[in-house]
């Protein structure tokens, strides 16, 4: 093959092989980084978990870099169907999911279980910003009212799973794109005030372990023993790192099996512990770059579709690190969201993949996309 031929082929390549956004690839791996360093120490003892952690980047990779070359053009094709689908496996699941720790949240297919609710953080958003795109010069009060039913659907059929971490997200993505649309500010008051007029009602519709929940968050002392071990000890954790931390894999809370779930949900506990709060300090502005990076794909997104689903996607990533930061803290009720790029898990970390591939995307078609 001759060198002309051979550039040739490279020059056909390159567009399908260099996709990744270099400002947000740098913060991505900065976080993956410091992932693999946090679960190296908080898996000490538990064999296996930095190998699949590993394989689990190499598939988050995978799904950024397939999903970076899906055009805007073509997930606008496929957001009815990804949503209709996806809405359909959450119905399959309330009919014949499997139960796991007194929740109906997988769905039995071949030799895997799936958990359909992961795939709606991604769809719920598609579909809004499809539905507000076909109908975006005549937006009236009843298109908001629609595109509330749209969120909500599926949203109450995750909470019924029980699975009010997801849910939360589903809302705060959807909504996201339902107030970038143009939501009125009256119709948001009007919101705020009837949320405040429900919450009694939802009180006494929440399952016992999830007003155990909210109690411990008001006062975890009243069972230290008990239902408020986890987050005194988490919160002891956070607090016993210090200024600077005890130091990479010294952090005793954790090896000493005090913090719970310590390379999923309860990780930060690990992280504050070990590397203090100069490290939270590092830690929290490469979120705010990874959350500032989607603000400026978002603003610069040449269309109404991928400004709104843009936005969505960075709103995914804030809320992940705020509620996870906020639970570990004891500053939120405990609701089961992994922090992002740095929890062990692979459902997880392949939906983040996803949504950053939707960003890379938009970025990458921003000068194709007719506005």
């Amino acid at each position: 093959m001759s060198i002309n031929e051979r550039r040739s082929l490279w020059r056909r390549a390159k567009p399908y092989l260099a996709v990744f956004d270099p400002p947000l690839m740098l913060i991505i791996l900065m976080l993956l980084g410091t992932s693999l360093v946090t679960l190296y120490s908080a898996s000490i003892g538990i064999p296996g978990k930095i190998e699949d952690h590993l394989r689990n980047i190499v598939l988050c990779f995978f799904v950024m870099w397939v999903t970076a070359n899906v055009t805007p053009q073509m997930m606008m094709r496929i957001a009815v169907p990804a949503y209709t689908i996806s809405v359909l496996l959450l119905i399959a699941v309330a009919l014949f999911g499997t139960i796991k720790l007194g929740a109906r949240r997988w769905l039995h297919v071949g030799v895997i279980d799936i958990q359909p609710s992961e795939f709606l953080k991604i769809a719920a958003p598609l579909m809004l910003a499809w539905f507000f795109q076909h109908n975006a010069g005549a937006l009236r009060w009843k298109s908001f009212a629609f595109a509330a039913v749209l969120l909500l659907a599926p949203v109450y059929l995750i909470a019924r799973q029980p699975d009010l971490g997801t849910s939360l997200l589903v809302v705060a993505a959807g909504f996201t794109v339902i107030f970038l649309a143009g939501l009125p500010w009256r119709i948001m008051l009007g919101l705020a005030i009837a949320i405040s007029c429900y919450l009694p009602i939802a009180w006494s519709h929440m399952h016992d372990y999830q007003r155990d929940r909210v109690m411990m968050l008001i006062d975890p002392t009243k069972d230290p023993l008990g239902k408020g071990f986890h987050i005194i000890q988490s919160i002891i954790g956070i607090g016993s790192g210090g200024i600077t931390g005890k130091g990479w894999t010294h952090g005793t809370q954790a090896h000493l099996d005090f913090v719970p779930e310590r390379t999923t949900d309860f990780i930060f506990a690990v992280y504050s512990e070990e590397f203090g709060l100069v490290g939270n300090l590092i830690l929290m502005l490469m979120y705010l770059l990874l959350v500032g990076r989607g603000l400026m794909i978002a603003a610069n997104a040449p269309s109404f579709f991928t400004r709104l689903l843009a936005g969505a996607i960075t709103m995914i990533f804030f809320t992940y690190a705020f509620v996870n930061m906020g639970m570990v803290s004891g500053i939120l009720p405990v609701v089961g969201v992994p922090l992002p790029f740095l929890s062990y898990g692979g459902t997880a970390l392949i939906t983040l993949g996803v949504a950053t591939g939707i960003l890379m995307s938009i970025q990458r078609h921003r000068k194709l996309v007719q506005t």
